[in-house]
């Protein structure tokens, strides 16, 4: 019988891994075996190894949570047949899914660098005071980058406006073409593309979440029979409402006439209210108004135009019980709307 304790030890001094395999084993292959494995090269190429597995685990981890999230939220929406909530529901959830990704691979690789320089016996004590020093002078120099991923991460959990929305954050109003944990991208009415950090969004006005509404305020005359002129708005609205070949927006809801909102100087302001699908809002409000033009011209009512009353005083003393003369200024033919080129007649008024 081979007494292992008798074969010299192939391990070098120092090396603990190597001796306690050749005391447990007595073998001396197995124990040249464990001295390649304790050599940094290899421990090297195992924690990429491990570290590159560990990447995998965790990016799938997060695409299924995304799936399961996604998958119940659309359960609802398909019981409430929503399927802008579902689109919403579905850039949320991958933009989130990215920015975990990018954060826990960020957080891993910081953490196989200091794993790979310590396997290289490069003390990591000073590198992590200056990596201290050199994030505390980063955190106050960078306070405004800081402040914008916080405040962006923030719209993203709380699911404030998303790509496609219309959106009024103060100073600039428009569409959203992109966003990230940084800035805002959008493009208004001109064309012209606006970027705004998030840290300066104070607050955030969203016009197309879900759903949106026009909401149009048509003048008429005083002398208009006003009961008529609502009956006459409510059926073009409700025409618009079942009319098949208008494609370019669409009424998700019975169009609503609210009645007197405004009694102005030159005439009574009637409020239509429709609700629309996002962003749909002005093109229904659009056609809405040609339709009410039109159907005003049929019915014969007039919009209100301007009226004032005009005092000439003499330039002559005036006896205290003298009246000033006063005169009130009309358009002929009772319309500012004529094609003629006539200036306005002053008839007196009677004292």
């Amino acid at each position: 019988m081979i007494n292992r304790f008798s074969v010299e030890s192939p391990c070098d001094d120092g090396d603990s891994l190597c001796a306690t395999v050749f005391d447990v084993t007595g073998s001396e292959s197995i124990t040249n075996v464990s001295k390649i494995v304790g050599t940094w090269p290899f421990r090297v190429f195992v924690i990429l190894v491990v570290a590159f597995l560990l990447d995998r685990l965790i990016q799938s981890y997060i695409i299924r949570k995304g799936r399961r999230i996604l998958r119940k939220h659309n359960g609802r929406s398909k019981r409430h047949a929503n399927t802008a909530a579902e689109e919403r529901a579905q850039l949320r959830v991958d933009t989130m899914a990215s920015v975990l990704a990018s954060f826990s691979r960020f957080v891993l690789a910081f953490v196989v660098i200091l794993m790979v320089l310590d396997e290289f016996g490069i003390s990591l004590a000073p590198l992590l005071a200056g990596a201290s020093v050199l994030g505390v002078a980063l955190g106050f120099g960078a306070q405004k980058i800081v402040a914008d991923f916080l405040a962006g991460f923030f719209m993203l959990v709380e699911d404030q406006f998303g790509v496609g929305d219309v959106i009024d954050v103060g100073e600039v109003s428009g569409e959203v073409e992109r966003v990230s944990l940084r800035m805002v991208t959008l493009r208004d009415v001109e064309g012209t593309l606006w970027f705004v950090s998030n840290s300066e969004i104070r607050r955030v006005a969203n016009k197309s979440q879900l759903w949106s509404r026009a909401v149009l305020d048509i003048d008429v005359a005083y002398e208009t029979d006003l009961r008529r002129a609502e009956g006459i708005i409510q059926r073009v609205a409700d025409d618009l409402w079942q009319d098949e070949t208008f494609t370019e927006g669409d009424i998700i809801d019975p169009p609503d006439v609210w009645g007197i909102e405004r009694l102005g100087t030159d005439g009574v302001s009637i409020r239509l209210v429709v609700k629309t699908d996002p962003a749909e809002q002005w093109v229904i409000a659009r056609e809405l108004r040609l339709r009410i033009k039109e159907a005003f011209d049929e019915a014969e009512i007039e919009m209100p135009y301007p009226q004032r009353t005009v005092w000439i005083r003499s330039d002559e003393s005036t006896p205290v019980h003298a009246r000033p003369e006063v005169r009130t200024v009309e358009p002929r033919h009772g319309s500012p709307y004529s094609d003629t080129n006539e200036k306005p007649s002053i008839k007196d008024s009677p004292q």
